[in-house]
């Protein structure tokens, strides 16, 4: 069957707003719970570094507009760089990718044992909370081992009820809001700004990962050719003032020395505003979000490894026996590498691990936008285009060099070694020329 054949009728395609929801939903993921506590040291005056980071996935929602309008029939991140940058950047954007899924979905975990410690503070504690970690993996991971599709509709039956926490937040600090809390924030270990924000984009542009899946919309909506571009904008929008509301209520009623120790932020705001009981709810949509989320990504990381599986670029355990096919050895060896990671990545609280994971995967991320926003370069010669794709290059060059050390060298590493794997990989597929 070809694109075509599948392609729904023109008449019952999306339009550009609905379309601009499901990207600010596909943004708006559970990890995102626990940003004010991991920002808490920033203070509030990590409000410049949304701004920042908001203008950012702006200029990079429409750089990957551009390529869905150009390269509609590409297979993801890594066939947009293979067409334009060639084969070796396309196997190094999408193990790049691979890596960045099961490195977030363990980020993802952690958010969501921060709210279960909300009704089981013994989680707080690093080893019960690495059980709880590794217990929702593995939960997911069988959802993912029983098909995809098992994973997806449960993703997107916790989609709705994973926003409740957010909006109840908003809320509750408008009602409690007090500037002088905010004021005290603004800089909590009383260092310079030109320090601590920069410091702070690539933990904060986590919440923006998954601008790149505007690009796929393309043969979903009415009109590819203006509607791709109005729903990267609507939806980044529209996702950035929802975090710029969320993070001005919680500094706004926390203190940030009280708010670096939470594991449960929203929860917390709300209990201070409108009791336990509403507090209760709030952690409890925000496990079932993130269970849900951990199970897309799980889905995402497995179907990335099984397309490079049948690209060459990993083994045959993640797939490419049958074309499109994914065999039981992916999930498991993903769920191993996931729980692996728990264990590296344990901290004394639950807020520096979760740091320390997204930090990573948004470094990681934001090396393969770099990428692609130099294949948009390379696949037009318009000016305006070329101009989005300095923007969309420099931007994510800026929040990479001015990421924490700790952030970067896991980056520099994984790149190294696949460097080196590539050579293996181009002598298993039995061509030594350069791509």
């Amino acid at each position: 069957m070809s694109q075509v054949d599948i392609l729904p009728e023109p008449s019952r395609r999306i339009g550009w707003g609905l379309a601009a929801l499901v990207v600010a939903g596909n943004m708006i993921g559970s990890g995102v719970y626990l940003l004010p506590a991991t920002l808490a040291p920033t203070g509030s005056s990590s409000l410049i570094g949304w701004i920042v980071c908001g203008v950012g996935a702006v200029t990079l929602a429409l750089v990957f507009g551009g390529l869905g309008r150009m390269q509609p029939e590409a297979d993801g991140l890594s066939d947009f760089a293979r067409r334009g940058l060639g084969r070796f950047l396309g196997y190094q954007t999408g193990l790049a990718y691979w890596a960045a899924c099961l490195t977030g979905n363990v980020a993802v975990a952690v958010a969501g044992t921060g709210y279960l410690a909300f009704f089981f503070p013994a989680l707080k504690e690093p080893m019960w909370g690495a059980l709880s970690n590794l217990a929702l993996i593995w939960l997911t991971t069988a959802a993912y081992a029983a098909g995809s599709k098992t994973a997806a509709r449960f993703g997107a039956i916790t989609l709705v009820l994973g926003l409740i926490p957010i909006g109840l937040a908003i809320v509750a600090g408008a009602i409690a809001f007090s500037g002088d809390t905010f004021a005290a924030s603004w800089s909590p270990a009383g260092e310079p700004l030109m320090k601590t924000v920069p410091a702070s984009l690539a933990v904060i542009f986590w919440a923006f990962l998954g601008v790149e899946s505007a690009a796929a919309l393309s043969s979903q909506v009415k009109n590819p050719a203006t509607d791709v571009g109005r729903a990267s904008l609507g939806g980044v929008l529209l996702a950035f003032v929802v975090y710029v509301a969320a993070s001005v209520a919680v500094f706004g009623v926390i203190p940030a020395d009280i708010l670096a120790h939470s594991t449960s932020p929203y929860a917390d705001l709300v209990a201070r505003v409108m009791g336990a009981s509403v507090a209760g709810l709030v952690a409890a949509c925000a496990v079932i979000k993130a269970t849900g989320t951990i199970a897309g990504w799980t889905m995402m990381g497995g179907e990335t490894a099984r397309a490079s599986a049948e690209a060459g670029w990993l083994p045959r355990w993640f797939g490419g026996a049958q074309k499109g096919k994914t065999p039981l050895s992916n999930p498991l060896i993903n769920g191993a590498i996931m729980s692996a990671m728990v264990i590296a990545s344990a901290q004394p609280t639950l807020g520096q691990q979760f740091g320390v994971l997204i930090g990573v995967t948004s470094v990681l991320t934001l090396c393969l936008y770099a990428l692609c926003s130099v294949t948009l370069w390379k696949l037009t010669k318009k000016p305006g285009w070329r101009l989005l794709a300095v923007g969309g290059a420099v931007f994510s060059a800026f929040a990479v060099a001015a990421a924490a050390g700790g952030y970067i060298w896991p980056s520099v590493g994984f790149f190294a070694v696949t460097s080196l794997a590539w050579l293996w990989v181009r002598k298993r597929q039995g061509r030594f020329q350069t791509a």
